[in-house]
């Protein structure tokens, strides 16, 4: 059985930083693309960052670039992200995501199989 527990999450002022953890189980961390996704209350789930199985491939939305780095340790089965300078806009569940194969998939959760419950990150402005 996977299993994706997301960790790192709460309650910052803007300009302060963050760094979610994802700890995996039941998968061979190595052989996924893994991503991390964000909802806000009334939107739909985007993507904000994600990471070839290898680590060479890495995709940044464009609201966050310059301000979040994904990475991964396949050892410890752990996918972070580390989220700076932070902004009431950052506010939203964040969830993280495995993938069926090495290479990023497109976009869409759609193209994501496995799941954490997410945890919540709120900046205060």
């Amino acid at each position: 059985q996977v299993q994706l527990v997301e960790s790192g999450g709460g309650l910052v002022r803007a300009g302060d930083s963050l760094r979610l953890s994802c700890a995996v189980s039941g998968l061979t961390l190595s052989s996924a693309a893994m991503g991390w996704f964000r909802q806000a209350p009334g939107k739909e789930r985007d993507i904000v960052s994600a990471i070839s199985a290898s680590g060479v491939s890495i995709y940044y939305a464009d609201s966050v670039k310059g301000r979040f780095t994904i990475s991964r340790d396949n050892a410890k089965n752990t996918v972070y992200l580390q989220m700076n300078s932070l902004k009431p806009e950052d506010t939203a569940v964040y969830y993280c995501a495995g993938a069926m194969g090495r290479a990023i998939p497109r976009a869409a959760p759609a193209n994501y199989r496995y799941w954490g419950q997410g945890t919540q990150v709120t900046v205060s402005s």
